[in-house]
This record gives structure tokens, C-alpha cells and sequence, in this order.
């Protein structure tokens, strides 16, 4: 008998959580010929979120739970959670219902009955969410499909279904700055598609900021891509050439007309100018400094504090 694992990262859900079990478990009873284990990784959360899984643990043994020490963040959580899963397919889903679990069965079907690894979601729509947030998403999409070589497609979740080795080939992967969006497909394998309507949290607040989500997109490009430092180097060479354009100016203007000393307020705003370049170009810099000095570290992606795994 084939196992499905589902590993759903959970950070304050308390209010979700009871929805998502009596959900996920009507898809179970219905594949009846595949055997089940959900595991609920708790990233740090302060409210009931541990509470309410160990009650679903202590009646339902397809139920596993792993509570982390501190909020790791959903990247690590999700980590933690492949990592520790057994079955020979894994599903990666949240817990607030954005990710309908009745898609688990076709995702199933077609991934038995193909030469497709896994089955990936992606929303077709962003009902519900602010204007000016869908914009920006929409071009960092575009962005960091264009720069980087991990496919990444435009509304794509991180619900999806995968075959045993795809799960193996992203553990492979232990880099402490993770951004699993570009991991999925930098992996590569055969991957298939599922369009749907964006769906609301079924309960609860979204976690994900604009900030947070901007933070997440910076995380991406640098991780996937050294575009930004070709960048920098490239606006450097551009204005060394005008600069060395502008001395020639200067002192041909100066033999020419005298005054050499006209125009300061213009070269008080070019001052600057050039100097927030310059500043913008080190900040590029130290993002990538900052993201090897962590890696360096070589600091665990999560730590476990307690769970219920054998």
C-alpha cells in the first residue's frame, strides 16, 4: 500500500486549524486504498496552535506532530516537515484552507497515471487581495523569471504533491537561506500544473506582511540569481565613463570661458546622485555578503523541541 505524507507548516492557525483536520480527513477516508500520515510542524506559535494538534494526535494515530523551539520561519518548518516524512508521495499544503485538500485525489490520479513527478498548484486569480499588492507579485514573477534559472510561475502555491525522489533531491539541498519557490524548480523534474481560483483564508489573519513578502521576494532574487551584482558593476562602468566625458567638458569649457567655479548647486545634486549609487551597489553587496556569512555559520535550519515521530 502506497503512503501519501501531507506536511502542513502551521504558525498561529488555531482558528483554522479544526476546519483544515475535518477537511484533510474526509479526503483521506475517501482514498481509501492509500495509508496517511499528516504532519503538522508548529513553527514557534504562542497561541493553542501545539495544544489543538496534540489533541488531533492523541485520537488519531495518522496524526504526527513536530513543535519547534522558536519561530524558524514557514521555510524552515516545511523543511523540517520533508525531512521527517516516510511516504513514497509528500504533500506540502497550509492549513487555512487557501490550499483546497479535495485536490489531493486528482493530484494522485495524475501523478500515477503520468510520467510527471509532481503535481503543482497556482491560482489562476488574486480575488481578495489589496491592488497593489497582486502588482508587485505579478513583477517580481516576471523578474525573477527573467534573471535567474529556477522556474518559478506566476501565481504558483506551495501546495503540491511529489514522488519520494523529488522530496529526496530538495533535502539534498540544506542551504540555511531557502527560498522553496526557486528550489522546487531548480530541482527540475517533470512538473504539472493545476489551475484554480484564489480561495480566502478560511479563518484567522494572513502572517504575510507587504513587508514580509517583500523581504521573501529580496530573499529569492539573491538566491537564485547574481543579476543585481552584474547590475551594479554596470551602472559603476557607465558612470566612470561619463565621468571621465565630464572632465574632458570641464576643462575644455574652463580654456575656453573661464569661470570654472559656476554651476555648484548641479554638482551638489550630482554629489548626491552618484553617491546613492554608489550606496545602492554596496547594499546589493552586503545583501550577498550577509546571506554567505550565514551560511557559513553552518547553524541548523530548525531545531525540534518535541514531537510525536518514532
Amino acid at each position: 500500500m502506497n503512503k501519501i505524507s501531507v506536511v502542513v507548516p502551521c504558525y498561529h492557525e488555531e482558528k483554522s486549524l479544526p476546519f483544515f483536520y475535518e477537511k484533510i480527513k474526509k479526503v483521506c477516508n475517501k482514498m481509501e486504498s492509500m495509508e496517511f500520515e499528516i504532519i503538522f510542524v508548529n513553527d514557534g506559535s504562542t497561541d493553542s496552535t501545539l495544544d489543538i494538534i496534540k489533541e488531533f494526535a492523541y485520537r488519531d494515530r495518522s496524526i504526527k506532530y513536530i513543535s519547534l523551539s522558536r519561530n524558524f520561519g514557514k521555510e524552515s518548518a516545511l523543511y523540517a516537515g520533508l525531512e521527517n516524512s516516510t511516504g513514497d508521495y509528500v504533500a506540502v499544503m497550509d492549513a487555512d484552507l487557501q490550499d483546497p485538500p479535495e485536490l489531493l485525489g486528482k493530484m494522485y490520479s495524475i501523478l500515477i497515471e503520468s510520467d510527471y513527478d509532481c503535481i503543482a498548484t497556482r491560482r489562476i486569480d488574486r480575488k481578495g487581495e489589496p491592488p497593489i499588492r497582486s502588482f508587485f507579485a505579478k513583477c517580481f514573477y516576471k523578474i525573477i523569471n527573467k534573471i535567474s534559472n529556477a522556474e518559478i510561475v506566476d501565481g504558483a502555491r506551495d501546495f503540491r504533491l511529489m514522488k519520494r525522489k523529488m522530496v529526496d533531491a530538495i533535502l539534498k539541498m540544506k542551504e540555511y537561506n531557502r527560498f522553496s519557490k526557486g528550489i522546487f524548480g531548480w530541482v527540475g523534474f517533470n512538473t504539472k500544473w493545476l489551475a484554480y481560483e484564489n480561495i480566502e483564508r478560511i479563518a484567522g489573519e494572513t502572517k504575510w506582511s507587504f513587508w514580509k513578502l517583500f523581504r521573501y521576494s529580496i530573499e529569492g532574487i539573491i538566491a537564485f540569481s547574481t543579476l543585481p551584482l552584474v547590475i551594479s558593476s554596470l551602472i559603476g562602468l557607465i558612470f566612470f565613463i561619463i565621468s571621465l566625458i565630464m572632465i574632458c567638458l570641464i576643462i575644455t569649457r574652463t580654456f575656453i570661458y573661464g569661470d570654472p567655479v559656476a554651476g555648484w548647486p548641479s554638482l551638489v545634486c550630482i554629489i548626491f546622485f552618484v553617491s546613492g549609487i554608489q550606496l545602492f551597489s554596496t547594499g546589493i553587496l552586503g545583501q550577498y555578503l550577509a546571506k554567505a556569512y550565514m551560511e557559513t555559520k553552518n547553524r541548523p535550519i530548525y531545531i525540534i523541541k518535541e514531537s510525536n515521530l518514532e
